[in-house]
């Protein structure tokens, strides 16, 4: 059996940009266990994935917070020695980054990785073993599937498959609702609050719920100010991943600026239209085979009007 370890340990539109990847892998090498080292906060999602045969976490985002205490000494060294307790035919750093490929370096097996004209951090390059070039102007799902492909010796083909099953996960019998994502860590991706209340508005005309996730307390106060505006509108409990991707599932449409959800509403086939307001969709524009559109462009965010039309196009 051969034993491969993939790094890809956030944000979260990453952790998912990288799961067609492994669904390709597993075609191409039916017998093989796959281990995936990931962010906590992100491993219910990856356990969801079908090919994942070992979760092994990381807490990068809490030890920075506390780098000197007890505690996080404890718990890196925990997570160094998961990494190092078993030895893998291949080890492939996705993520390209300084701190990952410090992780990759611990790896026992072989180490691959993007050479230093494709890597994200140029440091992270000098810990990999084999170095692969791969385009940067790529949408980050190809150069997930290119690297991985150069990795274990296959060629990429067709369109991506996130291994996620919409139909297992969604509840069928529950009232149609629609799921805005307004929540950005940053603020120029943004879509303003009265854009996203008149846009609620004309959903919940049309007999929708309106359901608004979130995932910071400032992000809670908005969806709370955006719920208090409409008449049929909930904010749900901050879930772990696997439930959110359960409320995106059973969604009869999701709406959604350039954050990880949307990219996980893409993956599991919802009707989905995106906001571009701060970012640049030719990178990072949702991919899925569900119907969804992708309005706008860094600098240039859509109207109102536009949005609720393409939400009519993607529902037919």
């Amino acid at each position: 059996m051969t034993d491969i370890l993939f790094i890809k340990t956030s944000s979260l539109g990453d952790v998912i940009h990288h799961m067609p990847a492994l669904t390709e892998a597993r075609a191409a090498l039916p017998s093989a266990r796959f281990a995936w080292l990931v962010e906590e906060a992100f491993a219910p999602l990856v356990r969801l994935h079908p090919a994942v045969d070992e979760v092994i976490l990381v807490a990068w985002r809490r030890w920075r917070k506390s780098p000197a205490a007890p505690a996080t000494a404890v718990e890196i060294a925990r997570a160094f020695r998961a990494i190092r307790a078993r030895r893998y035919d291949v080890a492939i750093d996705t993520q390209g980054l300084l701190r990952t490929g410090l992780m990759v370096k611990a790896a026992r097996g072989v180490r691959h990785g993007y050479d230093m004209t494709s890597v994200r951090e140029r440091l992270a390059s000098a810990f990999y073993d084999v170095r692969h070039p791969v385009g940067r102007t790529l949408h980050a799902v190809e150069r997930n599937r290119v690297l991985t492909g150069l990795a274990l010796g296959y060629t990429p083909q067709g369109e991506p498959d996130f291994g996620l099953d919409r139909a297992q996960l969604r509840d069928a019998g529950a009232r149609p609702y629609a799921v805005l994502l307004h929540a950005t860590a940053r603020p120029e991706k943004e879509w303003p609050v009265a854009h996203w209340i008149a846009l609620g508005t004309a959903i919940a005309a049309r007999g929708i719920d309106v359901v608004l996730p979130w995932g910071t307390a400032p992000e809670r106060a908005r969806s709370e100010q955006i719920a208090a505006a409409l008449p049929a509108a909930r904010v749900p409990e901050r879930a772990p991943l696997d439930q959110v991707a359960r409320l995106i599932a059973g969604a009869q449409s999701v709406i959604g600026v350039d954050t990880g959800l949307l990219h996980l509403a893409a993956a599991l086939g919802v009707p989905l239209v995106a906001i571009f307001a701060g970012s640049k969709p030719a990178l990072t524009a949702p991919v899925g085979k569900g119907p969804l559109v992708t309005l706008g462009a860094q600098g240039a965010p859509p109207s109102v009007a536009d949005v609720d039309e393409a939400l009519r196009d993607v529902l037919g």
